[in-house]
């Protein structure tokens, strides 16, 4: 499927008509079940195009995978892939756009979905997908949404105490955290790891919320890290970003126990001019990663082998594992859902999966009837950045439980 492609240009709004019938419709007897639609949004364009690069081809070869397999209670499944051109003004219009069309489900791996998901709500479509966007997926009233990975946060849930158990085994003692100014996730993610960096004795002197999408002029920002006396790094950036700020804290001569990269893993960085200035860092990987291959890993490896032409020694990076994730787990709504799926039965089934990890792939198993608003305990492998590639640095994922009676500062 990766001759073909699958994406379209945002519609206007003029053009948006709600529809009458979604989902599948009685078929006439002796007849094959009408297909099924998943969109699939994500930033094939823009400030974020070389974070979600990949993550079409990856998609597509979970719903190619599926469709060999006879498709969903005898439905074909049709990919439509959206471009949101990682645009504030143009994530509304795409997801509109999935719902003209007929979407059955959206599986959104898109930073700005945040700024559309009422669409989707409003019409109670079911979206599953990657949570780093924004609070969104756990917060009412967004009980169509379903994440992939750890959960469905609210952002009055208590902090959790895996950020700063990470940084007290490298060591550090004055960390310098960094977050997009236009995510609510990740300037978040900075109150959390500030808060649980004190836990362990840690001090967070510099926390720069105000970094831009694809923001790479770091040098100002590396002497005041200096001269903060900043020992480790932990940058809750889009990959580009990680990467000019590791070169600009290299360039500077900051000597840091440990920089920590919550994104990035991804098999393109490697031999790029980039490459240089993370050698020796270490990458934090949500997903079980392929260099500690399990039978989630191989079956996926294999598929991707098949549909997407992967080298044996390729693996997907943070977001393209969160797009196959996000089909795989519409897939399992839509086999609960009936033979005439429709948004509501599709909701119901997702919501009553009680046992989800990806085959594997996630390090924590999600039980979507009580998951609503709150988090497993979350988990992390720490791979670190050699000279020929990624090296776990141990067999096992760090994981961390939530600190009773703290919340993230309002954003």
């Amino acid at each position: 499927m990766k001759l073909s492609r699958y994406a379209i240009a945002a519609v206007s709004a003029a053009l948006l008509i709600p529809l009458l019938t979604v989902g599948a419709t009685a078929d006439p007897a002796g007849a094959s079940p009408a297909p099924l639609t998943i969109a699939f949004i994500t930033s094939e364009t823009g400030a974020a195009a070389s974070d979600y690069a990949g993550d079409v081809g990856v998609f597509e070869a979970r719903i190619d995978e599926q469709n060999a397999l006879g498709g969903v209670n005898g439905h074909k499944l049709v990919p439509l892939v959206i471009d949101d051109q990682t645009s504030p003004t143009l994530i509304s219009s795409a997801i509109q756009s999935a719902i003209a069309k007929g979407a059955i489900g959206i599986v959104s791996s898109s930073p700005v979905f945040f700024l559309g998901a009422k669409y989707a709500q409003e019409a109670g479509v079911p979206v599953t997908g990657d949570d780093s966007d924004g609070p969104e997926w756990g917060t009412q009233p967004y009980t169509n949404m379903f994440s992939a990975d750890f959960g469905s946060l609210d952002p009055k849930y208590p902090v959790n105490m895996l950020y700063g158990k990470v940084n007290k085994l490298f060591g550090g003692t004055r960390q310098a955290v960094y977050a997009i100014g236009i995510s609510p996730n990740s300037t978040r993610a900075n109150s959390d790891e500030a808060q649980s960096f004190a836990r362990v004795g840690g001090q967070t002197p510099v926390n720069d919320t105000s970094v831009p999408y694809g923001g790479v002029d770091f040098t100002a920002t590396a002497l005041a890290a200096k001269q903060a006396n900043v020992n480790i790094l932990w940058p809750n950036l889009d990959g580009a970003s990680d990467f000019a700020l590791a070169k600009a804290y290299k360039q500077a001569g900051i000597k840091l126990e440990a920089a920590l990269f919550p994104d990035g893993f991804q098999y393109s960085l490697i031999g790029t001019p980039a490459w240089q200035y993370v050698q020796g860092d270490i990458f934090e990987v949500e997903y079980h990663p392929f260099q500690l291959p399990n039978a989630g890993t191989k079956q996926m490896q294999a598929i991707l082998e098949k549909y997407d032409h992967y080298s044996k020694a390729q693996f997907p990076s943070f977001a393209s594992a969160g797009a196959w994730l996000g089909a795989d787990l519409m897939i399992k709504g839509l086999e609960g859902a009936g033979k005439n799926p429709t948004h509501a039965s599709t909701i119901k089934s997702l919501r009553s999966i009680k046992s989800y990890n990806g085959n594997g792939l996630l390090p924590v198993t999600i039980n979507y009837s009580t998951i609503f608003g709150h988090d497993p305990s979350i988990c992390v492998w720490l791979l670190k950045a050699e000279k020929n590639g990624f090296v776990p640095v141990q067999k096992n994922p760090v994981c961390g439980q939530d600190i009773p009676g703290t919340a993230a500062a309002a954003s």
